[in-house]
């Protein structure tokens, strides 16, 4: 891959003055991930709305006492800065988008730009991480678009941190570097497959009655 296509140079210093593109398979990926967020941010905000209209309004997705969107949506958690999350899904899965698209037009972006996308989405896995515990051990219930976007976020995160690394935005021994290369698929799958099991084991005697 050249360099104008954003290929790695591990020789390069991690602070080179120095613009750098993405791969069309990362721009793709931020556009699919992003999209995905913001169809479920969307359509979270939207039955939020319906919900403060009509108390006894059921959000499609709440298919049993698990999988109950209505009661993540009625709790606490579901305003953390005192709007409703997802509409802060809205315009931080919408940004990501808007990185994707221009990846596709082949821009190149300075590494303080990188680096702050890749801080924007380690917040994003952190809120979300917070999110997946207060769901599993606090309100008791699933939501399927929330799912949606945990999942979309994690693999975002997982490779726009490969992208970091491997072109030295990131500091990393030229090892971990080779294993962003050839592996930054095994992150994301390995994160997800945790996040399954704790839901499988959550709710085990759910599942299996």
């Amino acid at each position: 891959m050249s360099a104008k296509d954003g290929g790695p140079d591990g020789r390069e210093q991690a602070d080179a003055p120095r613009s750098v593109g993405g791969s069309r398979g990362l721009a793709l990926l931020l556009v699919i991930t992003g999209a995905a967020g913001v169809l479920a941010a969307w359509v979270i905000t939207l039955d939020k709305f319906k919900l403060l209209e009509d108390p006894n309004f059921t959000p499609g997705c709440s298919l049993n006492p698990v999988v109950s969107c209505g009661s993540i949506m009625e709790s606490e958690q579901a305003s953390v800065f005192g709007f409703p999350n997802p509409m802060l899904g809205l315009v931080t899965y919408g940004i990501v988008v808007c990185v994707g698209m221009s990846l596709l037009a082949r821009a190149r972006f300075p590494r303080w730009y990188w680096l702050t996308l890749n801080a924007g989405m380690l917040f994003g896995v952190a809120f979300c991480t917070w999110l997946m515990y207060q769901s599993l051990y606090n309100i008791n219930a699933l939501c399927l678009w929330c799912c949606l976007a945990w999942v979309a976020t994690i693999v975002m995160f997982w490779y726009v941190t490969g992208h970091n690394v491997r072109h030295g935005m990131l500091p990393a021994p030229s090892g971990l570097r080779t294993f962003f290369d050839e592996f930054t698929w095994v992150l994301p799958v390995l994160h997800v497959g945790i996040i399954g099991m704790l839901i499988l084991t959550r709710w085990w005697d759910f599942w299996t009655s």
